[in-house]
């Protein structure tokens, strides 16, 4: 069910810390942390002429207030006061019959959103994906992914360069791979600002399989995600690898799961009683802790998992451990006997 706007919790003082899944939140750390980054991404910046970017949805989209989208600007107004914005983005509706939205600028990031997008979902699913992107507005994740469009345009002129090419490749994977991250920090966003559980998951519905939800079931919906990690054999597992390596999104059912373990873990509801981290405490955050609580995540993950790819390659990694341990176990033996023979002989001849 909606709660209305008098039943929907607000969270001062709220860390983005709160949202950011432990992978996304690991490398936000890690860059924040480095001296002079943020002024090398904003030089960069420059190149792209961002300002431009922003002039050019100013003269080619609608710019949403109080006068045009009303409704739209009010949810943006509602999802800024939940999440205690120190900052309200602007805001641009930019006709497209694809289902979209983006945010995008470093010094002053801006979102957009599609009418394709408008006509698909209801308020409540909207409210989600203005809270989605808040969420990537105040995280920063629009600085780092302009350093990987930047990347990713270096790729293109030097990919011919073999040793500069993959190496350049390897970060770039790595950066999709936070990337999608990310986009699973903007749904525990949005699921915060607009407190509907029902309606974040009709979002990836929608954007699945299109507006007909009459046609749809949430449970089977989520099913897909369980049937997608654990069917098919070895080559289905290299074959999701493969689908995924370039993707910087998640597929919309693995994200409504996703979303689905997030809450089930009980951190949502612990967010919701006011139990999250404080803004004031950000500089306090240590990037070894993070390290740790992303390999922790990746590790559930892993051990959960029951992709055929994944249970193959635990299973390599369980038989490897066994075998050290039985070799352990009979180099341990070999010495002992060894050694009482050695006892043996020493006593016999009485040296």
């Amino acid at each position: 069910m909606t709660s209305p706007d008098r039943l929907r919790t607000r969270f001062p003082e709220i860390s983005t810390r709160a949202w950011e899944h432990p992978a996304d939140r690991t490398a936000l750390v890690a860059l924040r942390s480095l001296a002079g980054f943020d002024t090398v991404l904003r030089t960069l910046s420059g190149l792209l002429a961002e300002r431009q970017h922003r002039l050019l949805y100013l003269a080619t989209a609608v710019r949403v207030d109080e006068r045009q989208f009303k409704t739209v600007h009010q949810l943006r107004q509602d999802c800024v006061e939940i999440l205690d914005a120190p900052t309200t983005p602007e805001m641009f509706v930019l006709q497209d019959p694809r289902a979209n939205a983006f945010t995008i600028g470093m010094d002053q990031p801006f979102i957009v959103l599609t009418t394709g997008l408008l006509d698909l979902l209801d308020q409540e699913e909207l409210r989600f994906v203005v809270g989605h992107e808040l969420g990537h507005a105040l995280s920063g994740h629009a600085v780092y992914r302009t350093m990987l469009m930047h990347l990713m345009r270096l790729a293109g002129g030097i990919g011919w360069i073999p040793v500069g090419g993959w190496a350049l490749r390897a970060i770039i994977a790595a950066l999709m791979e936070w990337s999608r991250k990310s986009e699973l920090s903007g749904d525990r966003a949005g699921l915060l600002a607009g407190q509907d559980v029902e309606a974040s998951v009709r979002v990836h519905m929608k954007l699945a399989g299109g507006s007909r939800v009459d046609q749809m079931s949430h449970a089977a919906f989520l099913a897909q995600a369980d049937d997608y990690d654990r069917s098919g054999d070895l080559r289905d597992g290299v074959l999701k690898l493969l689908n995924l390596e370039l993707q910087s999104h998640p597929f919309s059912v693995l994200r409504a799961a996703e979303l689905r373990r997030w809450i089930a873990s009980g951190e949502y509801g612990r967010v919701l009683d006011g139990q999250y981290p404080r803004r004031h405490t950000d500089r306090d955050a240590r990037f070894g802790e993070e390290i740790r609580q992303a390999a922790r995540s990746y590790r559930e993950s892993f051990d959960q998992s029951e992709d055929p790819l994944v249970k193959v390659v635990r299973n390599l990694g369980r038989d490897a451990a066994s075998a050290v341990n039985t070799v352990g176990q009979e180099v341990g033996e070999t010495v002992a006997k060894i050694g009482k023979r050695f006892d043996e002989w020493r006593n016999r001849d009485g040296s």
